[in-house]
């Protein structure tokens, strides 16, 4: 039978530089990992809220005007919202009033005003802390 004792063995050297390498490898990748996670100052959070103030006031892409309050309220958690609906000759508000540095979103839907009687409109999302 053959022994041999440098066998599996690497140079403490090679090891080492291999262990810094990975290191430095994880701690780049969380570097980044970090900064593209973080809560950016720039973020628009109406952006992302308008949908789902939408969804909660027009489940059938038809805005009910009753349905307002349950759309102030499918705000994102931890920030004030304001969801205005507005038409041609009518408007909708629930919330807060608004300050002036509000995130503020906007997008065009149908509003039912009553029984088979639709019109355009504009619901506007504005949301800070």
């Amino acid at each position: 039978m053959l022994r041999s004792s440098g066998r599996g063995q690497t140079e403490p050297l090679a090891a080492l530089v291999a262990v810094v390498a990975v290191g430095l490898g994880l701690s780049l990748y969380v570097g980044v990992l970090d900064a593209e996670l973080a809560p950016s100052s720039e973020r628009n959070v109406a952006a992302s809220a308008i949908e789902r103030v939408e969804d909660a006031v027009a489940p059938s892409a038809v805005a009910h005007p009753d349905r307002i309050d349950d759309a102030q309220a499918a705000g994102p958690v931890g920030y004030r919202t304001n969801v205005t609906l507005t038409t041609a000759d009518q408007r909708w508000r629930s919330g807060p009033s608004v300050p002036e540095n509000a995130d503020s979103a906007r997008k065009r839907l149908g509003v039912r005003i009553g029984p088979s009687r639709i019109r355009a409109g504009t619901l506007r999302v504005r949301v800070w802390t």
